[in-house]
This record gives C-alpha cells, sequence and structure tokens, in this order.
C-alpha cells in the first residue's frame, strides 16, 4: 500500500539552506527547490534573480503526517526565518527572497491562517511572512537540487546546527545520509550485496526487522535484493519522482527511514526490494532468539 503524503511549500531567502534543513526533519519523505508563484510561465534561475518574475525560491516538501504534522514543520521553519525582514534573508536581497508558505487545499490553509495570527499576537513588530495558495511553481535547474549534500562547504544562511540529531548520533555518516537523506550507496559497494548468511536484517535506526535471508537473491544489481519484506507492515511505498524518473521508495515503517526502492522484475515475477547496505544491520539466525528477547525488553521500557 501507498502511505498518505502531503505536500507544502516554504520560501525563506536562498533555497539552498531551507532544502537542506527541512529534509533533516524526520517525518519529512522528499524535497525539492524551485520557483512559486510568479508571473513568469518560463523561470530560470537567471531571470528570478533578476527580480522581475515575481517567483520566489522555494521548496516543495513532502512529508507523511504520521511522523510528522504541518504545524510542526512550521515551527521548524519558523526558528530558521527572519520573519520580520521582508524581501530579505539574511545578506540575500530580493523579492525571490521573501518568506512565505503556500498551502495546496483548505485544510491546510486553515493551520498556515491560524500558526502566523498566534505567531503575531505575541509580537508587536510586523511579520511579514506571504502565506497564501500555491501556484506555478516550477522545479529549479538539477544543479541546485540538494545542493548542500553536493557542496557540503557551499554558501547557506541557515544555521543547520538547529536540527536535534540526538537519536541519530549512533548512525554513521553514510547511515545517516541514507536513510535520513535518501541518498544512495554506490552499486556493489555495500556490505551485504554478496552476503548470504542465514538470519534477518533489521532497521539501522530502531531495529525493527525488516527481511529474512530466505528472501534475499543475487539480483546483480549492486545492491541487496529481496523478493518481499518480513511482513506487509514492516515497509510502506512511496511514489518517488526524484531524478525525472517514476519510481516505487520503500521505508520502514515505524522508523519512516528509507531503506531504497522496489521494482517488479524478480525472478519468477516477484518483486525486487532493492535496499542499501547501510539502511539494515544484520543479526545471525543463531542470534536472533536473544535479539528479540533484548527488542522487547527495549520496547517494554518506553
Amino acid at each position: 500500500m501507498y502511505e498518505k503524503l502531503n505536500v507544502i511549500y516554504l520560501a525563506g531567502g536562498c533555497f539552498w539552506g531551507v532544502e537542506a534543513f527541512i529534509s533533516r526533519l524526520k517525518g519529512v519523505n522528499q524535497t525539492e527547490v524551485g520557483y512559486a508563484n510568479g508571473i513568469d510561465l518560463a523561470p530560470t534561475y537567471e531571470k528570478v534573480c533578476s527580480g522581475r518574475t515575481g517567483h520566489a525560491e522555494t521548496v516543495k516538501v513532502t512529508y507523511n503526517p504520521g511522523f510528522i504534522s504541518l504545524e510542526e514543520i512550521l515551527e521548524k521553519y519558523y526558528m530558521i526565518i527572519d520573519p520580520y525582514a521582508k524581501n530579505r534573508q539574511g545578506p540575500d536581497v530580493g523579492t525571490q527572497y521573501r518568506t512565505g508558505v503556500f498551502w495546496q487545499d483548505e485544510s491546510q490553509k486553515k493551520i498556515v491562517l491560524k500558526f502566523f495570527a498566534k505567531k503575531q499576537d505575541e509580537t508587536n513588530e510586523k511579520i511579514h511572512v506571504e502565506v497564501g495558495p500555491i501556484h506555478c511553481f516550477y522545479t529549479a535547474e538539477e544543479y541546485h537540487q540538494k545542493y548542500l549534500e553536493r557542496h557540503p562547504e557551499g554558501y547557506c544562511h541557515v544555521d543547520l546546527n538547529l536540527i536535534n540529531d540526538k537519536e541519530f548520533d549512533h548512525l554513521t555518516k553514510e547511515q545517516y545520509e541514507i536513510t535520513q537523506l535518501a541518498m544512495t550507496e554506490p552499486a556493489f559497494s555495500g556490505e551485504y550485496d554478496n552476503f548470504f548468511e542465514d538470519g534477518v536484517y533489521v532497521d539501522v535506526v530502531n531495529g525493527e526487522i525488516l527481511f529474512s535471508s530466505e528472501d534475499k537473491f543475487d539480483s546483480g544489481c549492486g545492491w541487496p535484493a529481496f523478493s518481499k519484506p518480513i511482513s506487509e507492515d514492516a515497509v510502506t511505498m512511496n511514489r518517488d519522482f526524484s531524478y525525472g524518473t517514476t519510481r516505487t521508495e520503500v521505508r520502514s515503517a515505524k522508523s519512516n527511514c528509507h531503506l531504497g526502492h522496489v521494482f517488479n522484475d524478480g525472478p519468477g515475477g516477484t518483486k525486487r526490494y532493492c535496499i542499501n547496505s547501510a539502511a539494515l544491520k544484520f543479526i545471525p539466525k543463531d542470534d536472533l532468539k536473544d535479539y528479540i528477547k533484548q527488542l522487547n525488553n527495549i520496547k517494554n521500557k518506553r
């Protein structure tokens, strides 16, 4: 089944930093930078930078409301903007750098208006965050997408340290980037690609059992491949439109962590769950009984 996802559009100055920050929120499945609410029907970065197209640099945020609410996203967004600045954020000046929250339906409209009405009541200064429906969103050029992931030392007016990642302290940099930022490890590089011992594979973030070695096969694709998850409830699937293609993304149901993608080309007409090794941890069959006991003890303490 496909998880019901929502989309909200956030403008907060240079979209590089806003995208990098928002993409790190648990429950945010995808982010895409672009140009919104302008008058030019074919905006380019150069046109938008001229200030004559009316567009705002904007991040399209796809999120899972089962893990993060729109109110929570707005609170995090409000942390990284200067709400009192008009047509400016940080050192960037111009209408393209204005702040704004753009909704796509009436339910979001009510939440957004209520949120900013409350913020305005809490201050004597005028808040200059534009709010309204989204229209004419255009995806920005490919080199702008995930810019700070590809250029970590690049310009950013947002303090990315405001995200509290303590729950991910046990992850390596690669594990964090794959499970939380939906990146992909290079083909044939993963620990479990050519690995076929008996046991189970668990979510590297929360330890939930996801796949069994009994369903693992050598697909030759360069990533661990499974014909099915341990149970239908172990994973969720979402449409993924990144990189100009349409794929089905696989996420861990209980942690909402990115795992990989599923395809319909498995052996004998089965599916191929193509999963990143870095999103998994292997538990040998001989250790499984003790592992389940430890996992249940942890759950009972929560």
